[in-house]
């Protein structure tokens, strides 16, 4: 057997920052948090927990007694919403240059791309746009994006309010349901669609049940891990009731790279395996595309995820996600050629 690997593979730069910086915190003597998972890889959050980090949700903040104190608390690689952010400093966070003495410290590792992405949403969101977001409504990025378009919305840092001054119980859930409109039909603040389907349905949801007068300035921002084919097919079902809709260019570089690396090891490729998480969202679209190509193609965590068939291919390609560490794209590597002898001497 052969093995070839995509030409682009592994930890794109905000992965690598994310996780470097958090190396960087457990070299110190405070207790190191990260809020959320910091990237979506389980061997290097196994190998991040082995060291000491633990894992926060929003949950933990709320529970009493609770003591934080002297920690370091990390922001994920995906974001968080501004909302999200107020109740890290009620709760007596500050950031390094904070004047004030801390119960723990935030140390923000959004990638650089998705900070890019929420300040975009935000000043869209303060010029009065009705802003589309293509992408997982699930997914952490997507969540806190959505919150940086409140905060543009309602000039309140904590998010939660819309212009007509109605409270959301859950601002991180307020009006995002994928492809549905909020209640509310004079303030349309943020639609979540995953489809081009999805994304027709909602603008005509918002034709049909919007003011008479209602014209709305548009914009569509993408999840940062979509693909080009995914996302031009949402703006162009969007531009069908919005002409003037305005495309924000929000796909990292980092995902053009691997997505359009593993499409050129299609053609020489007799089976394609994935390397990654299975809950990291470009792994999955990488799968997506290997499929795509209509050849056999298989996800693998680890090296114990291989099926006994990819042993029988005389040359199977190897990519990974932007989440997936060295280590794990060498050991499966190794374990294919393992596969393969063993096919041999069967």
């Amino acid at each position: 057997m052969k093995v070839l690997r995509a030409k682009v593979l592994g930890f794109c730069m905000g992965v690598r920052r994310a996780v470097e910086m958090t190396e960087a915190e457990l070299a110190g003597p405070e207790q190191v948090y990260t809020m959320g998972p910091l990237i979506h890889n389980p061997q290097t959050l196994a190998f991040l927990a082995d060291r000491g980090v633990r894992i926060l949700d929003e949950a933990d903040l709320e529970k009493p007694g609770r003591d934080f104190r002297n920690g370091a608390l990390i922001i994920r690689a995906h974001g968080i919403s501004p909302g999200m952010e107020k109740k890290l400093l009620l709760r007596g966070a500050r950031r390094r240059d904070g004047r004030k003495e801390p119960a723990f410290r935030i140390v923000d590792a959004t990638c650089p791309r998705v900070k890019a992405s929420q300040l975009a949403a935000r000043s869209l969101a303060e010029r009065g746009y009705l802003i589309f977001l293509a992408g997982e409504r699930d997914h952490a990025e997507i969540q806190g994006i959505y919150g940086y378009v409140l905060t543009g919305k309602d000039g309140d840092s904590g998010g939660g309010k819309t212009r007509s001054g109605a409270v959301d119980k859950d601002s991180s859930k307020a009006g995002s349901e994928t492809g549905k409109v909020p209640a509310d039909k004079s303030f349309f603040p943020c639609i979540i669609v995953g489809s081009p389907e999805e994304a027709e349905a909602a603008a005509r949801t918002v034709l049909n049940e919007a003011p008479e007068n209602f014209f709305p300035k548009t914009a569509l921002i993408g999840q940062t891990t979509i693909s080009e084919t995914e996302y031009s097919d949402i703006a162009a079902a969007l531009a069908k009731s919005f002409p003037n809709l305005e495309v924000q260019r929000t796909i990292c570089g980092a995902t053009r790279d691997r997505q359009n690396a593993l499409r050129e090891l299609c053609s020489p490729a007799d089976a394609l395996i994935i390397a990654g998480g299975r809950n990291s969202a470009n792994t999955r679209r990488l799968l997506s595309i290997a499929r795509e190509c209509g050849k056999p193609a298989w996800l693998a965590e680890s090296a114990a995820d291989l099926p006994v068939e990819a042993g029988a291919y005389s040359v199977v390609g190897l990519s990974a996600g932007a989440s997936t560490p060295d280590s794990v794209i060498d050991e499966i590597e190794q374990a294919l050629l393992y596969l393969n002898k063993g096919k041999e001497h069967a």
